[in-house]
């Protein structure tokens, strides 16, 4: 018969319950002692697993910041095209709001007529429409259209004398440029022509 590992010829008993049969407590099995039990095969099994666990687990912390990018962006998206969509709804409303400005300047905005009025401009303003040009404003080229031209001594920049027609803006978007006639510094009578001198 051949020796066995403890060089004696009985046998080798290993207890590895992990509940001590006799005081009925979990047994403290250190990593150092179950790694000397397990055989070399086992161990370079459990470096190989540990290897692709942590494969797995990179490829779906990688999935799920994918995801997370993608459902920014479909958000992203979707905000966008509410926004093109509200701002082409409005620009259609424009003349309508120009039609219900121009009742009002001359007197006519009376009655049934106000209350639809005030209450299309208040949905509108809800909406996030606003408008903008005011008489005195500098001309800024990028929310003005200047319709008219002229000298003004009473002027230090080019200001927005009158305004045709206000501008409106939806958040930073600008729908429609408001149309002014524009005065610049200068002098307002004509500098004369060497054909009048002679």
């Amino acid at each position: 018969m051949p020796p066995r590992e403890n060089g004696q010829d009985q046998p080798v008993i290993r207890d590895n319950r992990k509940i001590d049969p006799e005081t009925g407590q979990v047994r403290d099995v250190s990593a150092a002692e179950q790694a000397a039990e397990q055989p070399p095969a086992a161990a370079a099994a459990n470096g190989e697993l540990e290897a692709q666990l942590a494969e797995r687990t990179a490829d779906l912390q990688r999935l799920q910041a994918e995801y997370v990018n993608y459902r920014r962006r479909v958000e992203r998206d979707r905000a966008a095209v509410r926004e093109q969509a509200v701002a082409g709804a409005l620009a259609d409303l424009l003349p309508v709001l120009d039609d219900i400005g121009r009742a009002r300047d001359h007197g006519e905005l009376t009655g049934g007529f106000a209350k639809v009025a005030e209450s299309l401009e208040s949905a509108l303003t809800k909406l996030g429409l606003s408008s903008f040009g005011q008489k005195g404003e500098p001309f800024d080229p990028t929310v003005h259209e200047a319709l008219l031209h002229s000298y003004s001594p009473d002027v230090t920049e080019p200001t927005a004398i009158e305004v045709l027609q206000p501008g409106y803006r939806l958040g930073d978007r600008v729908l429609r440029p408001a149309r002014v006639a524009v005065a610049e510094p200068g002098d307002a009578t004509p500098a004369s022509n060497d054909d009048d001198e002679n």
